[in-house]
């Protein structure tokens, strides 16, 4: 079996792993495969050699090997929502005070929001909590507490 390693979807990142500073290599289409260097390119060289190992076996057990998914396949990238008046005026005079659209203020927003997810910060100091489910939340918390 020949497959491209570098059609699958892999992703590095930095950070701290049992006390050591490392890059993390994941493939999205195989996600028990975890690979760890000293360095990005370590670390990516080493999520395509086990994809190239991962192919092998798979043949070697005449199993299917999961195929590279194409990133956006299916997507149009239109999304329609509907929101309450008050949100779509304060998203609006958000935008005008920024100089960009409404449809580029979203996508700022949703960019900042999905890589604020994925760099794991999310735990509790998550700026995304909205006010409303604060409110809720803290309001349990003092009926749970009586």
């Amino acid at each position: 079996m020949n497959i491209d390693a570098r059609a699958y979807n892999i992703t590095v990142r930095r950070g701290e792993f049992e006390d050591e500073i490392l890059y993390e290599a994941r493939v999205r289409e195989l996600p028990d495969l975890v690979e760890y260097g000293e360095t990005f390119d370590e670390a990516y060289q080493l999520a395509l050699d086990a994809i190239e190992t991962t192919a092998g076996v798979f043949e070697e057990k005449g199993l299917p090997m999961p195929a590279a998914m194409i990133p956006g396949e299916g997507y149009s990238g239109r999304v329609t929502l509907r929101l309450a008046k008050s949100l779509h005026r304060a998203l609006a005079g958000a935008a005008d005070s920024e100089g960009v659209s409404l449809n580029q203020h979203l996508v700022n927003i949703l960019s900042y929001y999905s890589g604020f997810m994925a760099g794991g910060r999310h735990e509790t100091t998550s700026p995304w909590r909205p006010e409303a489910a604060a409110n809720v939340s803290q309001g349990r918390s003092a009926a749970a507490a009586s």
